[in-house]
């Protein structure tokens, strides 16, 4: 009995305790403003991504790449985002039929009916053998166009007796963080292979190199889908899918790829010249912590700026009027230049303003894998 009434004045502190909190919720919700009608602003995704998928996936190729003397070393060599993959046995037999040489596989697009292909400069690189497989399982023996290994970009080309389906270009300009977007690829031979999802962010720098201004999806880019197209919801390529970021070798939802603003003009230039000259000062650069310029750290011998006159230690502020912000958008409009033109440098050499007019060079193949 004791134990009983012992308990009745825990069990009433226990009701007075929800009473009170009830109390000042009560009283919270009294000194909050009226809040606005909740109007969704997105009231309808897509109700199905199939007529977007039948347009344009007869253009999304397979592209299979032979090194004959990287193979004659490597007898049976799985690339290892297929190894231990439901795609290894699929991907056997295809080494199979074409002689255990196949090392490598990527996507690409078809921006012409007469067999022009865009992909990724990496899945083509050093290729003996490029094959071309459309989804509708013809194959192609493919001839390399043109690569610019600075964005990563290559063209490439197949010629076929009949017209060729192909995609178009769309303004990546007019994309906004948040707008649905496709990826799509041919990977391994298994046929065409889409997935969908949002613009995640805009101008996105992975230090791939100076031109990084990736759009970042959250549509999965898989293995064997580097090189194919992004499509916009109207069946426009906005974009080509380049690189994942993966602790684990699959998609984590981090992927990137380049903006068809960048890549029309540089597609454009490799089918007419096959190479993309760049412009280029032989000089290192560096950032100044309060981002008004950039510093030179080391000036390479007999280089068009040393020839101009820039020395270790100057401080760049300007480029042809403009101001300069870091070393990498320096570079990257350098880059730009126009071999043989004239940049004009405005600099702060011990505290005092120069102008130096410097005569743009020719930027080495040696200098593509790093940043001068």
């Amino acid at each position: 009995m004791n134990r009983l009434l012992h308990g009745l004045p825990c069990m009433a502190l226990a009701y007075l305790c929800c009473t009170s909190l009830l109390s000042n919720d009560a009283a919270r919700a009294d000194t909050l403003p009226p809040f606005a009608p909740a109007v969704p602003l997105v009231v309808a995704g897509p109700v199905s991504f199939a007529p977007l998928v039948r347009k344009v996936v007869p253009a999304v190729v397979n592209i299979a790449v032979t090194r004959d003397d990287f193979a004659a070393d490597n007898h049976h060599k799985l690339p290892s985002s297929v190894k231990g993959t439901p795609l290894e046995r699929r991907y056997r037999e295809r080494m199979r039929h074409h002689g255990d040489e196949l090392l490598e596989a990527g996507s690409g697009f078809l921006i012409a009916s007469s067999g022009i292909i865009v992909t990724n400069g990496h899945v083509v690189e050093d290729a003996d053998t490029i094959t071309v497989s459309l989804a509708s399982g013809k194959e192609f023996t493919a001839t390399l166009v043109g690569v610019d290994p600075l964005t990563d970009i290559a063209v490439i080309k197949i010629i076929s007796p009949d017209p060729l389906p192909f995609v178009e270009w769309g303004d990546s300009r007019q994309v906004q963080v948040g707008d649905w977007i496709m990826a799509a690829g041919n990977p391994f031979g298994l046929g065409s292979s889409v997935t969908a999802g949002i613009v995640s962010a805009r101008g996105r720098d992975i230090g791939a190199s100076p031109f990084d201004d990736f759009l970042q999806l959250d549509a999965p880019i898989n293995p064997g889908n580097s090189g194919g197209p992004t499509f916009n919801l109207a069946g426009q390529v906005v974009a080509l899918n380049t690189a994942i970021v993966s602790p684990t070798g699959g998609s984590v939802g981090l992927g990137f790829s380049i903006p068809s603003e960048i890549v029309i003009p540089i597609v454009e230039t490799l089918r007419q010249t096959g190479h993309i000259d760049r412009g280029w000062l032989g000089a290192t650069l560096d950032d100044v912590a309060i981002h008004n310029g950039t510093k030179v750290t080391e000036v390479d011998r007999d280089s068009p700026a040393a020839r101009g006159g820039l020395r270790k230690g100057d401080i760049i502020t300007m480029l042809n009027g403009e101001h300069v912000d870091t070393a990498r958008a320096m570079i990257r409009a350098i880059a730009a230049a126009k071999p043989g033109s004239n940049a004009t440098l405005a600099i702060l050499r011990n505290n005092h303003p120069q102008t130096l007019s410097i005569r743009v060079g020719l930027r080495p193949i040696s200098e593509d894998g790093g940043f001068h």
